[in-house]
C-alpha cells in the first residue's frame, strides 16, 4: 500500500472491502498512510480508519497548522500517533500480535538517504512510532529518531515498495495505489523549501529531487508485473475528491466509498487471482 496521505483512505475503503471477504494474507507492507491504515488489517479492525480521521478532522492536537507551530508535526506526534490509538480508538494490539501476517513498514533514513523496512510484531508504542516515521511528511514533521537512525516518510525513497517484497519471497501481490492508471509524477515543486529544512541532509536532498523517477520507474514496473500476471493492482478510477489533508469529514468518506466501490467492481477478479496460486 502506497502513501498520499488522506489519499490514504481509499485504500482504507478497499482494505475493509477484502476483510469483509475473509482474505487473509502472508504478508502486508504500508508506505505512509498505507502503514499508518494498513495496520489495522493485521489488528482486524474494519472501519477504524475512517472513524477516527473524521471524529478528529477539525481537532487541532491531530493535524493543524496550530500543531505544526507548537509542535513541529502537522499530524500530533502524540495525540495522533498515541492518544488516538491508547484512549479514543483503541488499536487491537492483541489482535495485531497473534494475527500470522507479517507487517513491515516503509521509512527513510534521512542521513543516508535511503529506505529502511521495519518489520512490526509487537503492538504498542513502539510500533506506533514507526508507523509515525513512515508517515512523517518531509517540511511539516519533525525528524523521527528510532534504532540510532534519523527517520522521515518512507515514500521518499521507496514508494511502491513491491521488489523489496518480491525479495522477501512474496511472489504475487496486491496492490493498492492511491493514484489513477494515467497517474506521473513530475519534479516536486517544493524542492526549495525541502532544501532549506533538510539542508543538514543531502543525500536525503538528492533523494526528493529524483523522487519523481523513482517513483515512475516504480509504476512502470508495477505494470510490467500486472501485465504478467504477477501482481494484482487496485487503483482509484479517476484522480481522488482530496489533498493531502482534508479538515472535511464528508469528503473523508466519499474518498473511502470510491475505495470500497472499487474493491467491491473487482472482487471476483481479486479471489480469482489469489485461487491461483
Amino acid at each position: 500500500m502506497e502513501g498520499g496521505a488522506l489519499r490514504g483512505l481509499f485504500s482504507a475503503g478497499v482494505m475493509d472491502v477484502l476483510m469483509e471477504y475473509g482474505i487473509s494474507f502472508d504478508g502486508i507492507i504500508g508506505v505512509s498512510a498505507g502503514a499508518a491504515f494498513g495496520c489495522n488489517y493485521k489488528s482486524h479492525q474494519p472501519g477504524r480508519a475512517l472513524r477516527y480521521n473524521k471524529r478528529f478532522a477539525r481537532e487541532w492536537r491531530y493535524c493543524s497548522l496550530r500543531s505544526l507551530l507548537l509542535t513541529g508535526d502537522l499530524f500530533g506526534a502524540e495525540f495522533a500517533y498515541h492518544t488516538v490509538p491508547n484512549q479514543y480508538d483503541v488499536f487491537d494490539n492483541a489482535t495485531f500480535e497473534q494475527d500470522p501476517t507479517e507487517y513491515y513498514v516503509v521509512c527513510s533514513d534521512v542521513v543516508a538517504g535511503k529506505p529502511v523496512y521495519k518489520r512490526c510484531i509487537e503492538g504498542g508504542d513502539a510500533t506506533y512510532d514507526w508507523i509515525r516515521a513512515s508517515a512523517s511528511m518531509p517540511v511539516c514533521s519533525r525528524v523521527v529518531e528510532l534504532e540510532g537512525m534519523k527517520l522521515l516518510d518512507g515514500g521518499m525513497t521507496d514508494s511502491i515498495p513491491l521488489a523489496f517484497f518480491q525479495q522477501k519471497g512474496f511472489e504475487r501481490n496486491v496492490i493498492i495505489l492511491t493514484q489513477p492508471e494515467s497517474y506521473e509524477k513530475h519534479p516536486n515543486r517544493l524542492m526549495p523549501l525541502i532544501r532549506m529544512a533538510l539542508f543538514r541532509y543531502p543525500a536525503i536532498v538528492r533523494a526528493m529531487k529524483e523522487r519523481h523517477e523513482m517513483y515512475n520507474a516504480q509504476l512502470e514496473y508495477v505494470r510490467q508485473q500486472e501485465q504478467q500476471g504477477r501482481v494484482f493492482v487496485v487503483r482509484p478510477p479517476a484522480p481522488l475528491p482530496i489533498g493531502h489533508i482534508s479538515h472535511n469529514p464528508e469528503e473523508m468518506q466519499r474518498v473511502y466509498d470510491i475505495g470500497c466501490e472499487t474493491a467491491r467492481s473487482c472482487i471476483n477478479d481479486i479471489l480469482g487471482f489469489l485461487s491461483a496460486l
